[in-house]
């Protein structure tokens, strides 16, 4: 029996795909700018409509350098141990303290109505999660912020295609992120993004992202963060065939949630005025033990969810300094997400569906 995983990469047609590769190897340029990547820039940038948009090789080394874009070299970040742990990472690499924050658990992303209490002389920034792509509590996160003079990064690596209030939720905090890794519900093979709204922070990340110099002026000690024509031609592939994509995840979405035993299984709560992405199906059981035997019976059919996000953040054995996140560690011990791609079948629905009925 073939495997099904929890993510399989949608691929355009190859004729497509080859269109633009014939183009790359015509011109022979395929890096540092290419026409293709300023086409797809542009291309998200009024797709998304945003202020400012720069297109990366990742979405971590977008995290690293929004936090060099806000001058954030050094103090407390308050965010969410609730998360892919690239949302951590970054904050350690540029040599700032990571605070945790215990989630929400009926969205699963940071409980804003902790943040203040966590808030020190040393706190710098909040760096926020939309966790599967729904939208962190944005106005409360903003008046905190505004009021504490603190800098706000949304990680939204899962956030493309959601919309709060009719625009991006790509569109809130001083910096988002974004990734377009394969496993995302659009992608550019690799590739990550950065919004911003002030022309100064966008002209600032063009030099971090491309090693801090023009031409022969050095100005900055910047990074490589440029991506290459061949993600740009996947991403031109994939942009026009999105709105498609979401309707038949969405289609998905509705199926597994007819069949499955909703009664038993704790889902996100959609909030209001907002537009989804349905970039993954988290399933939160009623115990750990209730999801290590879903996996199991899935496992012993060759289908195979993961357990994003697992462990929470606040328990990985790095840390200088551990706290208790006891919503976060639970919901952690007790999620899954289920395969959940456009070409997923509804025989295969149906099957994960009544192994979870069997199992719960």
């Amino acid at each position: 029996m073939k495997k099904t995983h929890v993510t399989k990469t949608y691929l355009p047609p190859l004729d497509e795909f080859k269109t633009y590769i014939d183009g790359i190897w015509n011109s022979g340029h395929l890096t540092n700018h290419g026409p293709l990547l300023m086409k797809l820039e542009t291309d998200l940038k009024d797709y998304l409509a945003v202020d400012h948009f720069h297109f990366v090789t990742n979405g971590t080394i977008a995290l690293q350098i929004a936090l060099r874009a806000l001058n954030i070299t050094e103090g407390e970040i308050i965010t969410t141990p609730f998360s892919y742990v690239a949302t951590t990472t970054s904050i350690l690499w540029e040599r700032c303290e990571p605070v945790f924050i215990d989630i929400d658990p009926h969205s699963f992303c940071i409980d804003a109505t902790k943040i203040e209490a966590a808030i020190t002389r040393k706190t710098v920034a909040i760096m926020a999660v939309h966790v599967f792509g729904f939208p962190c509590a944005v106005e409360m996160i903003e008046d905190i912020a505004k009021r504490h003079g603190l800098k706000v990064i949304y990680d939204g690596a899962h956030a493309f295609g959601s919309k709060y209030k009719g625009k991006s939720l790509l569109n809130y905090g001083d910096i988002a992120t974004c990734s377009f890794h394969a496993t995302k519900v659009y992608h550019t093979i690799e590739g990550g993004a950065i919004i911003s709204h002030d022309p100064k922070i966008h002209q600032y990340i063009s030099l971090l992202k491309s090693f801090g110099h023009i031409g022969d002026e050095y100005f900055e000690m910047g990074v490589n963060a440029k991506a290459s024509e061949f993600q740009a031609a996947m991403g031109l592939c994939n942009l026009p065939v999105f709105p498609e994509i979401l309707q038949k995840r969405k289609r998905i979405t509705e199926i597994y949630d007819s069949l499955l035993p909703l009664n038993k299984i704790q889902r996100p709560v959609m909030p209001a005025e907002f537009d989804y992405n349905y970039s993954y199906f988290p399933a939160v059981f009623t115990d750990a033990a209730t999801r290590a035997e879903v996996t199991k019976q899935l496992n012993a059919k060759n289908i195979y969810p993961r357990r994003y996000f697992y462990p929470s953040l606040n328990t990985l054995p790095y840390l200088r300094h551990k706290v208790s996140c006891p919503v976060s560690e639970s919901i952690a011990s007790r999620i899954l997400c289920l395969p959940f791609f456009d070409s997923l079948e509804d025989e295969m629905i149906e099957t994960i569906s009544r192994v979870i009925k069997e199992s719960v």
